[in-house]
Protein backbone atom coordinates (compact mmCIF):
# COMPACT_ATOMS: atom_id res chain seq x y z
CA UNK A 1 0.00 0.00 0.00
CA UNK A 2 1.59 3.59 -0.93
CA UNK A 3 -0.80 6.38 1.10
CA UNK A 4 -1.16 10.02 -0.08
CA UNK A 5 1.13 13.15 1.08
CA UNK A 6 -2.39 14.90 2.80
CA UNK A 7 0.00 18.15 2.59
CA UNK A 8 1.39 17.91 -0.32
CA UNK A 9 -2.90 17.14 -1.67
CA UNK A 10 -4.21 19.76 0.54
CA UNK A 11 -1.28 22.87 -0.67
CA UNK A 12 -1.83 21.98 -4.41
CA UNK A 13 -5.92 22.40 -4.08
CA UNK A 14 -5.73 25.29 -2.23
CA UNK A 15 -3.09 26.85 -4.56
CA UNK A 16 -5.61 26.00 -7.44
CA UNK A 17 -8.24 27.70 -5.15
CA UNK A 18 -6.58 31.18 -6.05
CA UNK A 19 -7.41 30.96 -9.37
CA UNK A 20 -10.91 32.40 -9.42
CA UNK A 21 -11.28 32.87 -5.99
CA UNK A 22 -14.57 34.61 -5.08
CA UNK A 23 -15.25 36.90 -2.52
CA UNK A 24 -16.70 34.24 0.01
CA UNK A 25 -14.20 31.27 -0.18
CA UNK A 26 -15.05 29.95 -3.58
CA UNK A 27 -13.74 29.62 -6.74
CA UNK A 28 -15.40 30.58 -10.17
CA UNK A 29 -13.62 29.54 -13.08
CA UNK A 30 -16.02 29.36 -15.71
CA UNK A 31 -15.22 26.52 -18.72
CA UNK A 32 -12.10 28.62 -21.19
CA UNK A 33 -12.71 31.55 -19.23
CA UNK A 34 -9.29 33.16 -18.74
CA UNK A 35 -9.20 31.72 -15.07
CA UNK A 36 -9.90 28.41 -16.15
CA UNK A 37 -7.75 28.69 -18.99
CA UNK A 38 -4.92 29.70 -15.63
CA UNK A 39 -6.13 26.63 -13.97
CA UNK A 40 -5.24 24.31 -17.29
CA UNK A 41 -1.72 25.29 -17.88
CA UNK A 42 -1.02 25.46 -13.81
CA UNK A 43 -2.18 21.80 -13.82
CA UNK A 44 -0.23 21.38 -16.89
CA UNK A 45 2.82 22.72 -15.11
CA UNK A 46 2.40 20.39 -12.27
CA UNK A 47 2.07 17.67 -13.95
CA UNK A 48 5.06 18.33 -16.67
CA UNK A 49 7.41 18.70 -13.24
CA UNK A 50 6.12 14.97 -12.36
CA UNK A 51 7.88 13.50 -15.54
CA UNK A 52 4.25 13.43 -17.80
CA UNK A 53 3.43 13.83 -21.32
CA UNK A 54 0.59 16.43 -22.11
CA UNK A 55 -2.35 16.19 -25.10
CA UNK A 56 -5.17 18.00 -25.89
CA UNK A 57 -7.89 16.98 -27.89
CA UNK A 58 -10.12 18.89 -30.12
CA UNK A 59 -12.57 19.96 -27.48
CA UNK A 60 -9.63 20.79 -25.25
CA UNK A 61 -10.19 18.09 -23.12
CA UNK A 62 -6.29 17.86 -21.18
CA UNK A 63 -4.61 14.30 -20.74
CA UNK A 64 -1.06 14.19 -18.62
CA UNK A 65 0.41 10.95 -18.81
CA UNK A 66 2.77 8.82 -16.93
CA UNK A 67 4.17 6.59 -19.51
CA UNK A 68 4.25 2.71 -18.91
CA UNK A 69 6.69 0.05 -19.57
CA UNK A 70 4.82 -1.23 -22.85
CA UNK A 71 4.14 2.28 -24.41
CA UNK A 72 1.11 0.90 -26.98
CA UNK A 73 -0.95 -0.64 -24.06
CA UNK A 74 -3.80 1.15 -23.27
CA UNK A 75 -3.88 3.17 -20.18
CA UNK A 76 -5.62 3.13 -17.25
CA UNK A 77 -7.58 6.69 -16.88
CA UNK A 78 -8.43 8.92 -13.91
CA UNK A 79 -9.50 12.43 -13.40
CA UNK A 80 -12.34 15.23 -13.52
CA UNK A 81 -12.62 18.95 -14.35
CA UNK A 82 -11.31 22.07 -13.19
CA UNK A 83 -14.22 24.20 -14.35
CA UNK A 84 -16.52 25.67 -11.18
CA UNK A 85 -19.86 27.12 -11.06
CA UNK A 86 -20.02 30.97 -11.01
CA UNK A 87 -20.40 30.69 -7.12
CA UNK A 88 -18.72 27.23 -7.23
CA UNK A 89 -16.33 25.16 -4.19
CA UNK A 90 -13.00 24.71 -4.23
CA UNK A 91 -13.07 20.60 -4.03
CA UNK A 92 -15.71 19.82 -6.63
CA UNK A 93 -13.58 18.60 -9.75
CA UNK A 94 -10.84 19.72 -8.93
CA UNK A 95 -10.45 17.36 -5.99
CA UNK A 96 -10.45 13.95 -8.57
CA UNK A 97 -7.87 15.74 -10.92
CA UNK A 98 -5.18 16.67 -8.25
CA UNK A 99 -5.71 13.33 -6.27
CA UNK A 100 -4.59 12.32 -9.61
CA UNK A 101 -1.55 14.10 -9.66
CA UNK A 102 -1.05 13.36 -6.23
CA UNK A 103 -1.38 9.64 -7.08
CA UNK A 104 1.47 10.10 -9.61
CA UNK A 105 3.56 11.79 -7.33
CA UNK A 106 2.91 8.92 -5.13
CA UNK A 107 3.76 6.87 -7.67
CA UNK A 108 6.81 8.40 -8.55
CA UNK A 109 8.50 8.64 -5.13
CA UNK A 110 8.39 5.00 -4.57
CA UNK A 111 9.72 4.34 -7.61
CA UNK A 112 6.83 1.98 -8.82
CA UNK A 113 6.85 1.14 -12.79
CA UNK A 114 3.53 0.03 -14.57
CA UNK A 115 3.13 -1.58 -17.57
CA UNK A 116 0.18 0.32 -18.51
CA UNK A 117 0.54 4.25 -19.10
CA UNK A 118 -1.66 6.61 -16.85
CA UNK A 119 -3.81 9.34 -17.85
CA UNK A 120 -4.79 12.43 -15.77
CA UNK A 121 -7.62 13.81 -17.45
CA UNK A 122 -8.72 17.83 -17.19
CA UNK A 123 -12.23 17.29 -19.08
CA UNK A 124 -13.76 19.94 -20.54
CA UNK A 125 -16.70 22.30 -19.24
CA UNK A 126 -18.43 19.27 -16.88
CA UNK A 127 -20.06 22.04 -15.18
CA UNK A 128 -22.27 23.65 -18.11
CA UNK A 129 -22.42 26.79 -16.31
CA UNK A 130 -21.20 28.52 -19.52
CA UNK A 131 -22.16 26.51 -22.26
CA UNK A 132 -24.72 23.83 -22.48
CA UNK A 133 -24.51 20.60 -21.93
CA UNK A 134 -22.22 19.48 -19.03
CA UNK A 135 -20.27 16.87 -19.05
CA UNK A 136 -19.14 18.11 -22.45
CA UNK A 137 -15.69 17.29 -22.98
CA UNK A 138 -16.58 13.32 -21.84
CA UNK A 139 -18.83 13.07 -24.24
CA UNK A 140 -17.50 14.43 -27.00
CA UNK A 141 -14.19 11.70 -25.92
CA UNK A 142 -16.83 9.08 -25.31
CA UNK A 143 -18.77 9.41 -28.80
CA UNK A 144 -21.42 10.43 -27.32
CA UNK A 145 -21.94 13.68 -28.55
CA UNK A 146 -21.04 15.23 -31.74
CA UNK A 147 -18.23 17.49 -31.70
CA UNK A 148 -18.94 20.16 -34.49
CA UNK A 149 -22.19 20.31 -32.37
CA UNK A 150 -20.16 20.76 -29.05
CA UNK A 151 -18.02 23.28 -31.16
CA UNK A 152 -20.97 25.35 -32.23
CA UNK A 153 -22.56 25.83 -28.39
CA UNK A 154 -23.06 29.32 -27.63
CA UNK A 155 -22.05 31.21 -24.41
CA UNK A 156 -25.42 31.77 -22.46
CA UNK A 157 -24.48 34.86 -21.15
CA UNK A 158 -22.73 36.21 -24.37
CA UNK A 159 -23.20 34.23 -27.29
CA UNK A 160 -19.69 33.50 -28.55
CA UNK A 161 -19.24 29.61 -29.17
CA UNK A 162 -17.33 27.41 -27.65
CA UNK A 163 -15.13 26.90 -30.43
CA UNK A 164 -13.61 29.93 -31.09
CA UNK A 165 -13.26 30.40 -26.93
CA UNK A 166 -10.79 27.13 -27.90
CA UNK A 167 -9.03 28.96 -30.51
CA UNK A 168 -9.15 32.16 -28.14
CA UNK A 169 -7.38 30.39 -25.34
CA UNK A 170 -4.93 27.57 -27.27
CA UNK A 171 -6.75 24.61 -26.16
CA UNK A 172 -8.20 23.60 -29.46
CA UNK A 173 -5.95 20.36 -30.00
CA UNK A 174 -5.44 18.24 -33.13
CA UNK A 175 -7.79 14.96 -34.37
CA UNK A 176 -6.00 11.95 -33.58
CA UNK A 177 -6.95 8.63 -33.03
CA UNK A 178 -8.46 7.82 -29.41
CA UNK A 179 -7.31 4.90 -28.01
CA UNK A 180 -10.18 3.95 -24.68
CA UNK A 181 -8.44 3.44 -21.47
CA UNK A 182 -8.24 -0.29 -19.85
CA UNK A 183 -10.63 1.30 -16.90
CA UNK A 184 -11.28 4.58 -15.64
CA UNK A 185 -11.42 5.67 -11.72
CA UNK A 186 -12.89 8.77 -10.54
CA UNK A 187 -12.23 10.72 -7.39
CA UNK A 188 -14.46 13.20 -6.37
CA UNK A 189 -16.45 14.87 -3.19
CA UNK A 190 -20.16 13.32 -2.32
CA UNK A 191 -21.99 16.73 -2.94
CA UNK A 192 -24.10 15.23 -0.51
CA UNK A 193 -24.81 14.29 3.32
CA UNK A 194 -25.00 10.86 3.28
CA UNK A 195 -20.90 9.71 4.40
CA UNK A 196 -20.81 12.70 6.45
CA UNK A 197 -23.97 11.51 8.75
CA UNK A 198 -22.54 7.05 8.17
CA UNK A 199 -19.07 8.75 9.57
CA UNK A 200 -17.45 7.04 7.34
CA UNK A 201 -14.60 7.96 4.71
CA UNK A 202 -14.80 6.26 1.53
CA UNK A 203 -17.71 5.76 -1.05
CA UNK A 204 -17.79 3.05 -3.56
CA UNK A 205 -19.89 4.48 -5.85
CA UNK A 206 -21.96 1.76 -7.57
CA UNK A 207 -23.94 4.05 -10.36
CA UNK A 208 -25.31 7.36 -10.93
CA UNK A 209 -28.99 8.28 -11.22
CA UNK A 210 -30.46 9.40 -14.98
CA UNK A 211 -30.27 13.18 -15.59
CA UNK A 212 -32.38 14.92 -18.58
CA UNK A 213 -31.64 18.65 -19.34
CA UNK A 214 -33.96 20.52 -20.97
CA UNK A 215 -33.87 24.00 -22.91
CA UNK A 216 -37.49 25.48 -22.89
CA UNK A 217 -38.19 28.39 -24.98
CA UNK A 218 -41.31 30.54 -24.18
CA UNK A 219 -42.57 32.98 -27.19
CA UNK A 220 -45.26 35.52 -26.99
CA UNK A 221 -44.89 39.45 -28.80
CA UNK A 222 -43.21 42.16 -26.79
CA UNK A 223 -45.52 45.25 -26.64
CA UNK A 224 -45.69 48.51 -23.83
CA UNK A 225 -45.91 47.59 -20.30
CA UNK A 226 -48.58 50.46 -20.10
CA UNK A 227 -50.75 50.75 -22.92
CA UNK A 228 -51.50 47.00 -23.75
CA UNK A 229 -54.32 45.49 -22.19
CA UNK A 230 -54.06 42.54 -19.60
CA UNK A 231 -56.47 40.65 -21.46
CA UNK A 232 -54.71 40.78 -25.12
CA UNK A 233 -50.92 40.31 -23.56
CA UNK A 234 -48.78 37.16 -24.88
CA UNK A 235 -46.66 37.65 -21.86
CA UNK A 236 -44.05 35.34 -22.51
CA UNK A 237 -42.38 36.01 -18.98
CA UNK A 238 -45.86 35.05 -17.81
CA UNK A 239 -46.41 32.05 -18.59
CA UNK A 240 -42.88 31.19 -18.51
CA UNK A 241 -43.65 31.97 -14.43
CA UNK A 242 -46.68 29.94 -14.51
CA UNK A 243 -45.07 26.63 -16.35
CA UNK A 244 -41.67 27.16 -13.66
CA UNK A 245 -43.95 27.25 -10.51
CA UNK A 246 -45.46 24.11 -11.58
CA UNK A 247 -42.61 21.65 -12.88
CA UNK A 248 -41.13 22.40 -9.40
CA UNK A 249 -43.85 21.54 -7.67
CA UNK A 250 -44.67 18.44 -9.79
CA UNK A 251 -41.12 17.69 -8.55
CA UNK A 252 -41.80 17.93 -4.88
CA UNK A 253 -45.14 15.63 -5.66
CA UNK A 254 -43.58 13.16 -7.98
CA UNK A 255 -42.14 10.93 -5.37
CA UNK A 256 -39.07 11.25 -2.78
CA UNK A 257 -36.29 10.26 -5.79
CA UNK A 258 -37.56 12.78 -7.84
CA UNK A 259 -34.97 16.02 -8.42
CA UNK A 260 -36.58 18.70 -10.18
CA UNK A 261 -34.65 22.28 -10.55
CA UNK A 262 -35.03 25.04 -13.26
CA UNK A 263 -31.61 27.29 -12.51
CA UNK A 264 -31.09 29.07 -15.62
CA UNK A 265 -33.19 31.94 -17.03
CA UNK A 266 -32.87 34.42 -19.67
CA UNK A 267 -35.34 37.19 -20.52
CA UNK A 268 -36.10 39.29 -24.05
CA UNK A 269 -35.44 42.25 -24.39
CA UNK A 270 -35.31 42.16 -20.23
CA UNK A 271 -36.54 45.96 -20.11
CA UNK A 272 -39.34 46.97 -17.15
CA UNK A 273 -41.56 48.84 -19.50
CA UNK A 274 -41.49 46.40 -22.14
CA UNK A 275 -43.88 42.93 -21.90
CA UNK A 276 -41.12 40.01 -22.79
CA UNK A 277 -41.60 38.32 -25.73
CA UNK A 278 -39.10 35.44 -25.27
CA UNK A 279 -38.52 33.45 -22.08
CA UNK A 280 -35.83 30.71 -21.98
CA UNK A 281 -35.07 28.58 -19.09
CA UNK A 282 -33.22 25.57 -17.81
CA UNK A 283 -34.44 22.73 -16.37
CA UNK A 284 -32.36 19.67 -14.87
CA UNK A 285 -34.27 16.52 -14.29
CA UNK A 286 -33.08 13.78 -12.07
CA UNK A 287 -34.39 9.70 -11.31
CA UNK A 288 -32.78 6.89 -10.68
CA UNK A 289 -35.57 4.51 -12.47
CA UNK A 290 -35.28 5.16 -16.35
CA UNK A 291 -39.29 4.84 -16.36
CA UNK A 292 -40.06 6.86 -13.46
CA UNK A 293 -37.26 9.51 -15.52
CA UNK A 294 -39.29 9.18 -18.50
CA UNK A 295 -42.86 9.71 -17.17
CA UNK A 296 -41.19 12.75 -15.30
CA UNK A 297 -39.70 14.73 -18.29
CA UNK A 298 -43.12 13.73 -20.15
CA UNK A 299 -44.75 15.16 -17.56
CA UNK A 300 -43.32 18.45 -17.76
CA UNK A 301 -43.89 19.15 -21.86
CA UNK A 302 -47.47 18.40 -20.64
CA UNK A 303 -47.29 21.23 -17.93
CA UNK A 304 -44.99 23.47 -20.81
CA UNK A 305 -47.65 22.77 -23.36
CA UNK A 306 -50.90 23.46 -20.69
CA UNK A 307 -49.17 26.70 -19.16
CA UNK A 308 -48.82 28.02 -22.85
CA UNK A 309 -52.29 27.76 -24.46
CA UNK A 310 -53.52 29.64 -20.97
CA UNK A 311 -51.20 32.61 -22.13
CA UNK A 312 -51.41 32.98 -26.13
CA UNK A 313 -48.17 31.81 -26.19
CA UNK A 314 -45.82 29.34 -27.56
CA UNK A 315 -43.03 27.06 -26.17
CA UNK A 316 -40.39 24.44 -27.17
CA UNK A 317 -38.63 21.92 -25.11
CA UNK A 318 -35.59 20.58 -26.15
CA UNK A 319 -33.50 17.99 -25.12
CA UNK A 320 -30.28 18.90 -24.32
CA UNK A 321 -28.51 16.20 -22.96
CA UNK A 322 -30.00 12.99 -21.93
CA UNK A 323 -28.07 10.41 -19.72
CA UNK A 324 -29.75 7.05 -18.64
CA UNK A 325 -28.87 5.45 -15.36
CA UNK A 326 -25.86 4.09 -15.00
CA UNK A 327 -24.62 0.62 -13.29
CA UNK A 328 -21.09 1.26 -12.74
CA UNK A 329 -18.71 -2.15 -13.71
CA UNK A 330 -18.80 -4.88 -11.68
CA UNK A 331 -15.31 -5.15 -11.38
CA UNK A 332 -14.14 -1.92 -10.88
CA UNK A 333 -16.51 -1.16 -8.32
CA UNK A 334 -14.66 -4.55 -6.68
CA UNK A 335 -11.49 -3.20 -6.78
CA UNK A 336 -12.52 0.59 -5.23
CA UNK A 337 -13.87 -1.85 -2.17
CA UNK A 338 -10.54 -3.88 -2.19
CA UNK A 339 -8.13 -1.01 -2.33
CA UNK A 340 -10.09 1.10 0.74
CA UNK A 341 -10.57 -2.29 2.71
CA UNK A 342 -6.49 -3.37 2.23
CA UNK A 343 -6.05 0.93 3.49
CA UNK A 344 -7.60 0.12 6.56
CA UNK A 345 -10.51 2.60 5.31
CA UNK A 346 -14.23 1.87 6.26
CA UNK A 347 -16.82 2.53 3.35
CA UNK A 348 -20.09 2.74 2.11
CA UNK A 349 -21.50 1.49 -1.01
CA UNK A 350 -24.05 4.42 -2.64
CA UNK A 351 -25.73 5.68 -5.78
CA UNK A 352 -24.19 9.21 -6.64
CA UNK A 353 -26.72 11.48 -7.04
CA UNK A 354 -25.02 13.97 -9.23
CA UNK A 355 -23.56 13.63 -12.98
CA UNK A 356 -19.91 12.86 -13.48
CA UNK A 357 -17.99 12.75 -16.30
CA UNK A 358 -17.18 8.88 -15.64
CA UNK A 359 -20.80 8.30 -16.80
CA UNK A 360 -19.76 9.49 -19.83
CA UNK A 361 -16.45 6.92 -19.88
CA UNK A 362 -18.60 4.51 -18.49
CA UNK A 363 -20.08 3.64 -22.28
CA UNK A 364 -16.57 3.13 -23.25
CA UNK A 365 -14.62 1.55 -20.55
CA UNK A 366 -14.61 -0.18 -17.20
CA UNK A 367 -15.69 2.52 -14.74
CA UNK A 368 -16.50 3.13 -10.71
CA UNK A 369 -16.39 6.21 -8.20
CA UNK A 370 -14.57 6.67 -5.25
CA UNK A 371 -16.23 9.71 -3.01
CA UNK A 372 -14.93 11.10 -0.13
CA UNK A 373 -17.11 13.12 2.63
CA UNK A 374 -18.18 17.01 2.13
CA UNK A 375 -18.93 18.86 5.29
CA UNK A 376 -22.65 19.48 5.67
CA UNK A 377 -22.99 18.02 2.43
CA UNK A 378 -22.66 20.86 0.63
CA UNK A 379 -21.82 21.72 -2.81
CA UNK A 380 -22.29 24.06 -5.91
CA UNK A 381 -21.93 26.68 -2.92
CA UNK A 382 -19.06 29.01 -2.26
CA UNK A 383 -18.57 27.66 1.55
CA UNK A 384 -17.93 23.94 0.28
CA UNK A 385 -15.43 22.58 2.49
CA UNK A 386 -14.15 19.00 2.80
CA UNK A 387 -11.45 17.39 5.43
CA UNK A 388 -7.79 17.09 4.33
CA UNK A 389 -7.52 13.70 6.00
CA UNK A 390 -10.52 12.62 4.05
CA UNK A 391 -9.25 13.71 0.95
CA UNK A 392 -5.88 11.93 1.42
CA UNK A 393 -7.47 8.88 1.94
CA UNK A 394 -9.42 8.33 -1.05
CA UNK A 395 -6.31 10.15 -3.03
CA UNK A 396 -4.61 7.22 -1.67
CA UNK A 397 -7.45 4.46 -2.49
CA UNK A 398 -7.31 6.06 -6.18
CA UNK A 399 -3.43 5.43 -6.39
CA UNK A 400 -3.54 2.01 -5.11
CA UNK A 401 -6.81 1.44 -7.82
CA UNK A 402 -4.31 2.92 -10.49
CA UNK A 403 -1.02 1.01 -9.59
CA UNK A 404 -2.77 -2.03 -9.46
CA UNK A 405 -4.89 -2.21 -12.43
CA UNK A 406 -1.92 -0.52 -14.16
CA UNK A 407 0.34 -3.47 -13.43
Amino acid sequence: MIFANRQRLWDSLMEMATIGATAHGGSCRLALSDDDVLGRRRFIRWCEEAGCEIRIDPIGNVFARRPGTQPDAPAVMCGSHLDTQPLGGRFDGVYGVLAGLEAIRMLNEHGIATRHPIDVVAWTNEEGSRFTPGMMGSAVYAGTLDLAYALARPCMQTGVLLGDELARTGFAGPERERQMPKAYFEAHIEQGPVLEQAGLPIGVVTGVQGIYELDVTVTGFESHAGTTPMSVRKDAMGAAAAMIAAIVEHGHEFDADARVTVGHVACQPNSPSTIPGKVRFSVDVRHPSQPALQRLVADIEAICLQRTALRGASVQVQTIAEYAPVAFDAACVARVRQAAAAAGYPYLEMCSGAGHDAVNLSYVAPTAMVFVPCKAGLSHNEAEDADPVHLAQGASVLANLLADCAR
